[in-house]
């Protein structure tokens, strides 16, 4: 493994570092949000949005993400619908995550005491404050694990993307390693990807401190 090597692959791997470091950013700042709203949909007692809602839950729960980039990119052009790559890959990955945060966040609001709901009536607060400030941080303390696990899996899923052409980290070790026949690039993305599930590891641990006074 030569050092002179690994300096001229680094460049290129590091571009394709960018590109899932992206994906990964974009995904979370509109899944969770997303995954919240939708969790409420779910939980509320209008049936008409519980089945809607319910279906997309099964639908992107019940395909493969990977499945969904190709509908999104190479399907939806059929009837008009057309994305840039970055763009279909980033609309396919919210849908998909969102989905498996709403129902995370679903069992984390269906585990709060009723009596809670009650008791700031009491106090006058209003439906969306109640939520702001007494439920959603104790859903929060709930659900860090799970949604934990789930953004792990979106830093390893983020390689799905080069089915639709795009050079994220691991179609830049890919393309390294059938043009110098080394599995060298192929080493070097393991480490990168080991790095980045460790740094969400570290930071997914500091926000479960952060709320471990709900305990």
């Amino acid at each position: 493994m030569s050092i002179n090597y690994i300096s001229e692959i680094l460049p290129s791997l590091l571009n394709g570092t960018k590109l899932t470091l992206s994906l990964f950013f974009w995904t979370l700042i509109g899944s969770l949000p997303l995954g919240i709203l939708v969790s409420i949909g779910l939980t509320s007692k209008f049936k008409p949005l519980q089945w809607i809602l319910n279906f997309y839950v099964w639908l992107m729960r019940g395909t493969p993400l990977l499945l969904q980039l190709i509908f999104v990119f190479y399907g939806l052009p059929i009837i008009g619908v057309v994305f840039q790559r970055y763009e279909a890959a980033l609309f396919a990955f919210i849908l998909n995550y969102a989905a498996y945060f709403a129902e995370i966040f679903r069992g984390g609001f269906q585990s709060i005491n009723y009596g809670q709901y009650e008791g700031a009536r009491v106090l006058r607060l209003s439906y969306f404050q109640t939520l702001r400030k007494i439920i959603i941080p104790q859903v929060v303390k709930i659900v860090v694990p799970s949604i934990g696990n789930e953004v792990i899996n979106l830093v390893k899923d983020s390689s799905l993307v080069y089915v639709i052409g795009l050079g994220d980290l691991l179609r830049a070790g890919n393309v390294a390693t059938a043009r110098d026949v080394t599995l060298v690039p192929l080493l070097m993305v393991g480490v990168i990807y080991l790095i980045l599930v460790g740094i969400c590891t570290y930071l997914l641990k500091k926000v479960e401190q952060r709320y471990a006074y709900y305990k």
